[in-house]
């Protein structure tokens, strides 16, 4: 089977494509490979590849950057998974898509389930709003993912920003009126596989298509989240103070929904598995951190994760 793979170089991508696998071919793309502003560009190559599934991991994930940026932002999340879609379509193969929390405008109490009203509050979330409208209406055979506050062990993430910012800072300020799930590129990555190898050993008709939520267990505020980042961090060395802000205090272009957690009840009585915990998954984050520091041979900063030249 063969895999087109876009975003290889983001922390969605990069976790997929790292992978082991002995039953696909993948084609990895980043921006150096398929211009995905192309529309033509886009269908030749999906064309000439012939994939028998695209896994869409390219976004412009920039939230408060995409304020400034509104046609760069929709090009990205809203016309190129459209046209993936209809290539997809055309050559009867699966389009796995990745969207986001962020077409939810927080104001329900509890989780958000699939079939809640969707009302962006800011550009980004209105881009991948747009782009799952798109790919619903081009017949494509599509499994659209909407997933929550993602991280990973590279790329610029609120882990690593938390730890680079920990380790030269007395105090740090974090909003604690915005609630979610962590949850990590890897594990994400990790379902991916396993929906990818579930579609290849069943009929393509009976693999089940439309809008899932899929998030890490457990609840918790960003500030919640930073102080378990600074406690596993700097576990036996001093901490800085993590001090837990309201949202209107900190500098954001863009509005942010305070809460943006998914249900993902009906992903797991679908496909029959879900994913662990986000206090498990920053572990893992973690350790994989440490173990490449370890090999690397490189000193602290790098065993928490940190690049000391930014």
């Amino acid at each position: 089977m063969r895999i087109l793979l876009t975003g290889s170089n983001g922390q969605l991508g990069t976790g997929f494509r790292s992978l082991s696998r002995s039953t696909a071919e993948i084609i990895s793309t980043g921006s150096r490979e398929l211009d995905l502003t192309n529309e033509q560009e886009i269908r030749r190559f999906v064309r000439d590849v012939k994939p028998a599934v695209i896994v869409n991991a390219a976004a412009f994930s920039d939230v408060d950057a995409a304020e400034r940026n509104w046609d760069a932002c929709f090009a990205l999340n809203a016309i190129a998974p459209v046209v993936l879609a209809e290539e997809a379509h055309r050559l009867d193969a699966l389009l796995i898509h990745y969207s986001t929390d962020q077409v939810f405008d927080g104001n329900k109490a509890a989780p958000y389930t699939e079939s809640d009203p969707t009302s962006p509050l800011n550009v980004y979330g209105a881009s991948k709003l747009a782009g799952e409208q798109g790919i619903s209406a081009s017949f494509a055979r599509a499994l659209i993912l909407r997933l929550s506050w993602i991280y990973s062990a590279q790329g610029e993430n609120f882990l690593r920003s938390i730890l680079r910012l920990a380790e030269h800072s007395e105090e740090l300020h974090v909003a604690s009126d915005q609630i979610g799930a962590p949850t990590s590129a890897t594990a994400i990555a990790a379902a991916t596989d396993r929906l990818v190898r579930m579609y290849y050993n069943c009929r393509k008709t009976q693999f089940p298509t439309g809008t899932y939520h899929l998030a890490a267990s457990g609840a918790t505020s960003w500030h919640g989240f930073a102080m378990a980042i600074v406690s596993a961090a700097f576990e036996g060395r001093k901490a800085p103070i993590v001090t837990p802000t309201l949202t209107p205090e900190l500098s954001s272009f863009a509005k942010r929904p305070k809460n943006l957690l998914l249900s993902s009840q009906k992903f797991l009585k679908t496909f029959g598995f879900q994913l662990g915990p986000w206090q498990q998954q920053l572990n893992e984050v973690l350790a994989e951190m440490r173990a490449d520091a370890i090999l690397t041979g490189n000193g602290v900063c790098d065993l928490i994760g940190i690049d000391e030249a930014g």
